[in-house]
This record gives structure tokens, C-alpha cells and sequence, in this order.
């Protein structure tokens, strides 16, 4: 059974009294998207609501950075539109680009720290959006506001490197800097996209886990561009998969089997090393346990998943 109700909406209990709708963090709209006449995105469609922790997954080449970019204000669609927290981000230059940019954060797979500046430094390009030229420019001879840079690396159990140079760090702590980075600019979003392609899975799961943590605390909207399906595991409550630049499917972790992941990856399934688990057991779960997977095959062509409160639940 669908739920009826939108996402971010409160409703006053007082009859008397006038709640507005919180709008919802990304409302995507028949998106379509071209490079050198080949179209990458094709008639996308999708709403995340406000404070939402949703991953993205599919095969590569299937426009996942693209949809990234567009999200993000980086990339202008060819058709359709994007909506942030409401507003049309199509055509917006200027002041009220710099102004909507401010409220998203990026972190991306690597080059997240510029190498000639110190680690305080790095964090607190964070302000930059908020700080006038001069005082950003004054800020790379003393850092401008030492007690948020200490208290965000502190967040990300690195308070002892805030004099270090990244190429003093490992892969992994230069993401945990990137992370505190986020936490200066203190945006309403935050966007990672396959921020831990370059590490272990044992780090790669540290950052996801510090990454929800963050969101979940700040009640920011989280999405991640996500390759290693093992980090799934309790940190999502959406997943959204593109396949050949089209919304493929949509549904919440519990639904992900292996069928579906066959259907969606191709070739490049056996890539995932996923362990083989009874027909339809669920990906993101641990061994043994039970998903909705189980009571659900996927199958050829649109898919159709319980959504989440606001959804459409049909995917073309």
C-alpha cells in the first residue's frame, strides 16, 4: 500500500494555526541530458525529501556523475528540470547560483584537498561562500576562525592534524578532512559521489558510516554515489539505480536481490563479487538474515517497489 502523504510536510495540529510544507530537497522532472549529441540522461524523474539518506548505484557509463553534476548546479539539463528545496535551478547564474551552491556540499572520489595548503586551511574553504574576498584572502595567511576548524576536525577524530600537510595524510584521513570541510560550510545537502573508490573496505566503511552519522545528527539530506554494494548495510533508507542514463528502479535497501542486481549490472555483475546468497535474499542485510526481497522477483522492463512517503512508484 502507498503512503499518501508527502515528504517534509507537517501538519498543524492546531486548526487555527498555518503550517507551511517543508518542500523537498531535489525534485527531478523529465530530465534529459546530451554530450556530442549522445543523450546521457533520458526522461529523469525523481523527488528526495528533506533530511532523506538516499544511495545511487548501477553500472558504469550509466550517467551517475552526470545526474551528480546536474544536481549540484555544476550541469545545466538539456530538458526538464531541477528543483532544489523548491526552487528552479535551471538558468540561475550569478548571485543566486553562488547563493544556492552555498547550501550543497560535494565530496568527491579524490583531489577533495588542495596539496599546498595545510590542513586548516583546506577545512575552513568551507566559508568561503559566506566570507568576503578580503577575509578569505587574509584567512590564507591566518586562519580566520581556528575553533570551527578544530571542532569539525574533532567531529572526524583528527583534531591532531590541523597543522599537517595532506600529503602527510592517508587516503583516508584526506577524506575525513574533505568531511570536515562539509561540516564548516554547515550545507542543507550533502553530495558524495563514490567517495571511497579509492580505499579498503574496511575505510570505505568508516567514511559511509561517518558520512550518515553526520547527515543523521545534522538532519541533512544525504545522497552518495555508491559502487561497493557492501557499504549499503544500514546507512540508506533509498536507493535509486540508473542503467543506461534511465531511472532503472527505485526501492528501499530491503528490497535490493540478487536478481535485480543481475538484471541491472550485466556483464559487470560478477565484478561485484557479491556472495550468492537463496534466490531473492536480500544485498543489504546481513548473512542469513531476511529481507523484503524475499516475497519480491524482480523483473524485465519498469520496476514497481513499496516507496518511500511522497515517491512516485512507478519507475519508466
Amino acid at each position: 500500500m502507498s503512503n499518501c502523504s508527502s515528504p517534509g510536510w507537517t501538519l498543524a495540529t492546531d486548526s487555527s494555526s498555518s503550517v507551511l510544507p517543508t518542500p523537498p530537497a531535489f525534485r527531478v522532472r523529465g530530465v534529459n541530458k546530451d554530450f556530442g549529441g549522445q543523450r546521457v540522461l533520458a526522461d529523469i524523474s525523481f523527488t528526495i525529501a528533506a533530511g532523506e539518506r538516499v544511495a545511487i548505484i548501477g553500472p558504469s557509463g550509466a550517467g551517475k556523475t552526470t545526474l551528480f553534476r546536474l544536481l549540484c548546479a555544476v550541469l545545466q539539463p538539456d530538458g526538464g528540470s531541477v528543483e532544489v528545496f523548491g526552487q528552479d535551478c535551471t538558468g540561475l547564474h550569478g548571485r543566486r547560483l553562488r547563493r544556492l551552491r552555498r547550501e550543497i556540499g560535494v565530496l568527491y572520489q579524490s583531489d577533495n584537498l588542495i596539496p599546498q595548503l595545510r590542513v586548516v586551511h583546506n577545512v575552513l574553504m568551507g566559508k568561503l561562500g559566506r566570507w568576503s574576498l578580503p577575509r578569505a584572502l587574509l584567512s590564507l595567511l591566518w586562519p580566520q576562525d581556528l575553533p570551527t576548524a578544530r571542532a569539525a576536525l574533532a567531529r572526524v577524530e583528527l583534531a591532531d592534524r590541523l597543522w599537517a600537510m595532506p600529503g602527510e595524510l592517508s587516503g583516508g584521513q584526506q577524506q575525513r578532512v574533505a568531511l570536515a570541510r562539509l561540516l564548516v560550510q554547515q550545507p542543507k545537502i550533502m553530495l558524495a559521489d563514490e567517495p571511497v573508490s579509492q580505499l579498503d573496505i574496511r575505510l570505505g566503511r568508516e567514511i559511509i558510516e561517518l558520512l550518515a552519522s553526520i547527515a543523521t545528527s545534522l538532519g541533512n539530506t544525504l545522497l552518495v554515489n555508491l559502487h561497493t554494494l557492501e557499504l549499503l548495510q544500514g546507512h540508506f533508507q533509498r536507493l535509486l539505480a540508473l542503467k543506461d542514463g534511465r531511472l532503472f528502479w527505485q526501492g528501499p535497501p530491503a528490497a535490493l536481490s540478487h536478481d535485480l542486481l543481475r538484471e541491472l549490472y550485466g556483464t559487470e555483475y560478477q565484478s561485484l563479487h557479491l556472495e550468492e546468497g537463496r534466490k531473492g535474499e536480500n544485498i543489504a542485510e546481513p548473512a542469513g538474515g531476511v529481507g523484503a526481497a524475499d516475497q519480491m522477483e524482480a523483473v524485465a522492463g519498469p520496476h514497481q517497489v513499496p516507496a518511500a512517503a511522497g515517491v512516485e512508484q512507478t519507475v519508466n
